[in-house]
């Protein structure tokens, strides 16, 4: 089951992104970009001819974290243990081959460049996917680590993440697919994050903008929690 209490929803609509509020989403939103189906999972979709936000280069269906009252929501690691998990599948990419489907983002914050500290990214590469994490060791970094984590992770294959980031600063990664491919990833953050404020997203962020309208990336969540404690 997905808790959608504390997320608001970008979508690529016709002209311009559009933000979906906290409580628009929670009042039963659905589109061609967000559908809800009876087992309780969502369906993201993002075309490569969608529309962008500011600043970004390709479109996205993508959650992003809230407060329960819609206000966004922003953290810095020490305040608490944070969480977030999900069971997902990747049913379909662009040709490119990438999505992004969890992100640990900063804030705009000085020496950030609005860039996330972590994003976690499906990519099917010659007929196999893998999950890989894309990580920057400081703030504002423009060259970003891309670390293997598991790979024959197929289309339409069950997987799950679980991403955590403690208040002395250690970053955790694991991922484990239903056929028991899996892997992890820890890191002791750079004390330049100190400063940032975080939030978490979700959903299909698209690493591809040209082709057809019906290319895209097509993703369906089955579980996403987020905790803070």
């Amino acid at each position: 089951m997905l808790d959608l209490t504390t997320w608001s929803l970008t979508v690529p609509a016709h002209g311009s992104a559009t933000e979906i509020t906290t409580a628009r989403l929670n009042n039963g939103y659905q589109s061609q970009y967000f559908r809800r189906h009876r087992d309780h999972s969502i369906t993201f979709w993002v075309p490569v001819t969608g529309s962008v936000t500011e600043d970004a280069h390709y479109p996205r269906t993508e959650l992003r974290e809230t407060q329960s009252d819609g206000n966004l929501s922003f953290w810095q690691y020490q305040a608490a243990d944070s969480y977030l998990s999900a069971v997902l599948k990747v049913e379909q990419v662009p040709s490119k081959g990438k999505i992004i489907i969890g992100q640990i983002h900063s804030d705009d914050q000085p020496g950030s460049q609005n860039d996330p500290l972590l994003k976690l990214q499906y990519h099917y590469l010659r007929g196999v996917g893998r999950l890989e994490a894309l990580l920057r060791k400081r703030p504002g970094d423009s060259e970003v680590q891309n670390i293997l984590l598991a790979e024959n992770v197929q289309l339409n294959e069950r997987f799950s993440y679980d991403l955590r980031l403690t208040p002395s600063g250690k970053l955790g990664i694991q991922v484990s697919s239903s056929d028991g491919d899996s892997g992890s990833y820890y890191r002791q953050l750079s004390g330049y994050w100190g400063q940032q404020n975080f939030y978490f997203k979700a959903g299909a962020y698209i690493q591809d903008n040209y082709g057809p309208s019906n290319e895209g990336g097509r993703v369906t969540f089955f579980w996403l929690n987020s905790v803070h404690r």
